[in-house]
């Protein structure tokens, strides 16, 4: 029995330690963020930058409340969701199906490779012209930037993922009988693949963010478009409202594509 206890307790005290380990990082992330916003406060209270310019985190919660009872935060988080959302499917989904078409088939690879090379050094932004041309200044067009924007992302993830499943899966597969171009990817390629492309996927939700200020720039409404507006009233304490908007959007969807995506890949645990 004493052997025992003696046994165990190394792990319990293993478990300690990671414990104290977790609850020292989480300390020193609150302590980092405090410094910051300490510092943040601190540069505009001494007069070291005009507060017009750089307001203090102070200020922020005034303005918060101020956007809140206007109805223009609610009104500007809800356009931005709807463009992010579709253009992040549309893109996404146009990625994942390419990317994987490629990967699978050379010929398809071969056939889209110059176009590839063609296209990829254009930046989303690139295309806002056209989507203004061919949409008008509406959410269409902030859609297909987004799309655009998120597509070659999640293509080359997909690409690389698929392309790089191991030979030896697919003889395999090819012995049991699985020799049809759905039966592998629904058996094989999909499954060993998803991986990386969730990789793709979740560098996607960040690059999306990005896109939205890029389309919402030109008058399409949303919180692109209130920055915009702020700004140009030098109300930078509503311009760091909607930046800080984003960031609390994004860090919430990001969590919950990492519970989706260990769900997904329950498997391998």
């Amino acid at each position: 029995m004493a052997l025992t206890q003696t046994a165990d307790l190394p792990a319990l005290s293993a478990s300690s330690r990671a414990r104290l380990g977790a609850l020292g990082s989480i300390g020193l992330g609150a302590a980092g963020l405090l410094a910051f916003l300490l510092i943040w406060q601190a540069v505009p209270a001494l007069g070291l930058v005009n507060p017009m310019m750089l307001p203090g985190p102070l200020a922020i919660p005034t303005a918060f409340r101020s956007e809140i009872d206007s109805g223009m935060w609610l009104k500007a988080v809800t356009g931005s969701l709807s463009h992010y959302g579709i253009g992040l499917v549309i893109g996404a989904a146009l990625g994942v199906a390419v990317g994987v078409l490629t990967g699978m088939s050379r010929v398809a690879e071969d056939l889209t490779s110059w176009v590839v090379r063609l296209l990829r050094p254009i930046p989303g932004l690139a295309w806002a012209p056209f989507a203004i041309i061919w949409f008008g200044v509406t959410p269409k067009a902030a859609v297909f930037i987004i799309a655009v924007s998120v597509f070659w992302i999640v293509f080359f993830a997909a690409h690389g993922a698929v392309r790089g499943v191991d030979r030896d899966l697919l003889e395999v597969a090819e012995a049991f009988g699985f020799r049809r171009a759905h039966e592998k990817l629904l058996k094989i390629y999909l499954p060993a693949a998803m991986p990386g492309i969730l990789v793709g996927l979740r560098t996607a939700l960040g690059q999306a963010w990005m896109a939205v200020v890029a389309a919402e720039i030109f008058g399409v409404p949303g919180l692109g478009n209130r920055m915009i507006e702020a700004s140009s009233l030098l109300a930078t304490d509503i311009v760091v409202v909607y930046m800080l908007t984003m960031a609390a959007l994004y860090g919430i969807l990001d969590s919950l594509f990492l519970v989706a995506q260990n769900w997904l890949l329950r498997w391998k645990a």
